[in-house]
């Protein structure tokens, strides 16, 4: 029989393995993205990029806060059309385009999330959704978004007035600094006090509330987080592909988010990020074949649903966790 002091150790050597082996995966990772775009398209690549900060940020109120927002198209593309716009037609440099582009998302974060967070469950979801909307069919009247044409030609410019984003390699770096960046500062915030606070909500509100915090404050604080994170996203977005369109805020653009991040595993820093590869991939590679991209979405979504209840990330941090904790033999 082992003593606590010898389960205490062995725990500890435990996480610390653990923790090597994830710094050492992280490491890996960062080299991968690195060589990456010398074997595969750039263009590719950044899509992927894009989509993998969004649903980071998405998961950032889901997974971590326990909100569903529907809505959440209004601030990825709502950030295409200001950095665009702001871009194209005010002349403004790329970073001051994605700047302002944070800037409005994280307005409308405000503006939404004032209203939903006084519901909570499916009533928050369908709050979101409703102002979603409503923004979508602003976006399809205002005359700065051209309506269904959409904003077409957006140029690049040079980052800090000397480096040409014309260039695919300059481009894809550019996009990758983002991405760590938007990643660490969701790690950041879940690893804070304030996170742990946003877990507690998750986990029990009426507890959370209970204990003197000011649950709508937090659950606020989290929405607009969320939002600049996911306008940062379209941001970028707006000018990879250098065009916005009614496709970036319409309601099939948050189903997207929400099928990326339960994907891959809602809670976890990983799991988003590996569903929207996926998915990206997936529809990269067959939206050329004719094959119905959506079904096969679909199809992977309820075999997910079935067999991965948490997500493919999180059901395999579930089974280290399980392996550690001496509730399932290791194979």
């Amino acid at each position: 029989m082992l003593d606590m002091t010898e389960i205490s150790m062995t725990s500890e050597t435990r996480n610390q393995t653990a923790n090597r082996v994830q710094i050492a995966l992280i490491i890996a990772l960062l080299i991968a993205l690195i060589f990456a775009p010398f074997v595969l398209y750039p263009v590719f690549l950044m899509k992927v990029l894009c989509f993998a900060l969004f649903a980071s940020a998405f998961n950032l109120l889901l997974g971590f806060t326990g909100l569903l927002s529907f809505g959440h198209a209004a601030f990825f593309g709502g950030a295409v059309y200001f950095t665009a716009h702001a871009v194209k037609e005010w002349g403004f440099s790329p970073e001051a385009g994605i700047l302002l582009g944070v800037a409005g998302a994280a307005v409308m974060g405000l503006v939404i999330g004032f209203f939903a967070i006084r519901r909570q469950g499916i009533y928050f979801a369908m709050i979101t959704l409703a102002l979603s909307q409503m923004f979508f069919f602003f976006c399809l009247q205002a005359e700065f978004t051209k309506g269904e044409d959409g904003l077409q030609g957006v140029p690049r410019g040079h980052l800090l007035r000397f480096i040409d984003l014309n260039e695919p390699l300059n481009m894809y770096f550019f996009v990758l600094g983002v991405f760590v960046l938007g990643v660490f500062a969701v790690w950041r915030i879940v690893h804070s006090p304030f996170g742990m606070i946003l877990r507690s909500i998750r986990e029990n509100e009426n507890r959370a509330i209970s204990l003197g915090y000011s649950v709508n404050l937090y659950k606020l604080g989290a929405f607009v987080m969320s939002a600049a994170l996911a306008g940062l996203a379209g941001g970028l977005k707006a000018l990879v592909f250098q065009f916005a369109t009614l496709t970036d805020v319409a309601w099939q653009m948050s189903g997207e988010v929400i099928l990326m991040t339960l994907l891959g595993g809602i809670g976890t820093i990983f799991g988003p990020i590996f569903g929207a590869a996926f998915v990206v991939t997936v529809q990269n590679y067959l939206s050329t074949t004719g094959f119905p991209v959506t079904v096969l979405t679909g199809l992977i979504f309820i075999v997910c649903v079935l067999l991965f209840r948490r997500g493919i990330v999180g059901e395999f941090n579930a089974s280290n966790l399980a392996v550690k904790l001496g509730l399932k033999s290791p194979k």
